[in-house]
């Protein structure tokens, strides 16, 4: 059983393996790099490692598990969150949130779950049918945006809803994929 620290971001949980002996980082490459006296630490899953700090505002709570992610996607990336700015949309219109550098990592777990087996996760979801809401900011702007990616050209009816529901409605790459799908309706 490995245990793991879960933080809370505005889009969903995210955890980083929790280290308190030294006997757990035994055949690792921290093996000789963190000490008793660093101890407690947090694995940040890019090969590097932090202090742990109970204290830190973002914390939720220490858990353990045998899984390799040991959150589930809907906690990991919030469904259908009222304040969904960026992530995926499925086919049913259904959104998972994530930051703007999530997006590979978010479409690794639904492809798991709505796209078993698929080699690339990202372009399997697109096959399938599901839309990429990514952030349209090109640094020369005031203001970042969404912008809207469909792998296929087209959108669902629930799609094109759940797009006016979120104020997007309007963006031009939307209004060329509901005119190209008129007919689809």
């Amino acid at each position: 059983m490995k245990k793991f620290a879960i933080y809370k971001a505005k889009t969903g949980y995210y955890y980083c393996e929790y280290i308190d002996s030294l006997e757990q980082l035994s055949g690792t490459v921290f093996s000789n790099l963190i000490t008793e006296d660093k101890l407690p630490v947090v694995l940040d899953g890019n090969g590097g490692y932090f202090k742990f700090s109970d204290s830190d505002y973002n914390f939720v709570e220490i858990i353990e598990s045998d899984k390799e992610c040991p959150l589930p996607l809907e906690k990991m990336y919030f469904k259908n969150q009222d304040t969904f700015k960026l992530g995926w949309m499925s086919p049913d219109g259904d959104t998972y949130s994530c930051d703007y550098t999530g997006h590979t990592k978010a479409a690794k777990m639904l492809a798991a779950k709505f796209c078993p087996g698929a080699k690339l996760p990202e372009r399997a979801l697109g096959k399938a049918g599901w839309l990429k809401i990514i952030d349209s900011w090109d640094g020369t702007e005031r203001e970042h945006g969404q912008f809207v990616y469909s792998q296929t050209g087209k959108v669902t009816k629930r799609q094109a809803d759940r797009l006016f529901d979120l104020g997007l409605y309007d963006n031009p790459e939307v209004k060329e994929l509901i005119n190209n799908c008129e007919d689809y309706w």
